[in-house]
């Protein structure tokens, strides 16, 4: 987005992935991502995938997205899921789509076991396509005390939209560096300078796309994402924008001090805080904490974007929260499963590799 000031280096947070004879991360590889989620609150995990284990994954999202029955997620943009300029649902816990999440957390138990004990639960596993025509999210943070992974299906372009992050930016316990009250304003007002370009470009993309012929507006369309008293908090909704209904972004937030400091502190926000398109190759799993500033950019390429997507509680969660917060599967939500059950199931693909150990023994 020419709007935002935004970096494609992604070089200080990528890591080759080199696993051991278990299928796992290897010691040293482990130690290395820890340390890059702690300073900056993501890795990103370049071959954690073989071609073939990222095939499987993409299957398991074309199935779920050709099931007219599929179940929609309540996050993101729901105006966007209606008018299919995205389609994020969840994915029911059928055995293949435990095991390719079970073959993700065992492989990379030595980093998530750091945040997450074996008894707290998965939370959701999502779909995240994206087609031409969505709304750019705004920057926001997810709710706080998870852990999440996006896995590329396949090779993702900048056009396509990767997630763009704002590294070091995450609060929970224990992050480094520390955040003190004058930091975490900061990062608010950084938040809400990044907002308003993205609310200018929103509103600026749906103008032109009135007369477009490669992604025109369905009837309604344009109503629902800019007057609509719908609940939509990654639209450029001008209603609940001006009634200070939207949480992400709103005129609330604008008080003449804040905008005063904004301006005041503009250079130094943008020396203190950058964001980062990550565009990641096929196989590359993109590890991050929930509560740092993120936002999935909207799709400029006619071909989709399609990303895998999975949760991890970093501590005991409460069933309202857990569901408020995010969109697991009704099966899912009738038998749950911890990060331990993760762990301790025998998939395929470790069966054939402790069968190959022993032949080679």
């Amino acid at each position: 987005m020419k709007d935002l000031d935004t970096s494609s280096d992604t070089s200080a947070f990528e890591l080759p992935a080199e696993l051991d004879a278990q299928g796992r991360l290897a010691a040293a590889c482990a130690a290395e991502a820890l340390a890059r989620m702690e300073a900056h609150g993501l890795v990103i995990l370049t071959g954690l995938l073989s071609d073939a284990e990222a095939d499987t994954g993409l299957a398991l999202i074309r199935q779920t997205i050709d099931d007219p029955n599929r179940q929609r997620c309540a996050f993101a943009s729901e105006t966007d899921n209606r008018y299919v300029r995205r389609d994020f649902c969840s994915l029911p816990a059928t055995p293949p789509v435990t095991d390719f999440v079970a073959t993700l957390a065992q492989r990379l138990e030595a980093v998530l076991a750091h945040y997450c004990d074996r008894a707290h639960p998965l939370l959701e596993v999502t779909t995240l396509t994206s087609y031409r025509g969505a709304s750019h999210q705004y920057i926001h943070r997810d709710p706080s005390g998870v852990i999440s992974l996006f896995v590329a299906v396949e090779d993702v372009s900048e056009l396509q939209g990767g997630t763009v992050f704002v590294p070091g930016t995450q609060l929970f316990d224990g992050a480094a560096p520390k955040h003190g009250d004058s930091t975490l304003e900061r990062m608010e007002l950084f938040r809400i300078g990044c907002n308003w370009r993205i609310l200018r470009h929103n509103l600026a993309k749906l103008w032109d796309m009135r007369g477009s012929s490669e992604t025109p507006l369905a009837p309604g369309e344009f109503r629902d994402r800019v007057f609509s008293r719908i609940w939509d908090e990654h639209q450029p909704n001008l209603l609940r924008f001006v009634l200070g209904k939207n949480s992400q972004f709103s005129l609330r937030m604008l008080a003449p001090r804040r905008l005063w400091n904004l301006a005041r502190q503009r250079a130094e926000l943008d020396r203190a805080f950058r964001l980062v398109s990550t565009a990641p190759r096929k196989g590359t799993v993109i590890l991050y904490q929930s509560d740092m500033l993120h936002a999935g950019p909207d799709n400029r390429s006619p071909e989709p974007r399609r990303l895998f997507s999975m949760s991890i509680a970093r501590e005991a969660i409460s069933a309202k929260r857990w569901h408020d917060g995010y969109s697991p599967h009704p099966s899912l939500i009738a038998q749950p499963l911890s990060f331990g059950e993760l762990l301790d199931r025998r998939v395929g693909a470790e069966q054939q590799r402790e069968s190959d150990f022993r032949i080679a023994s």
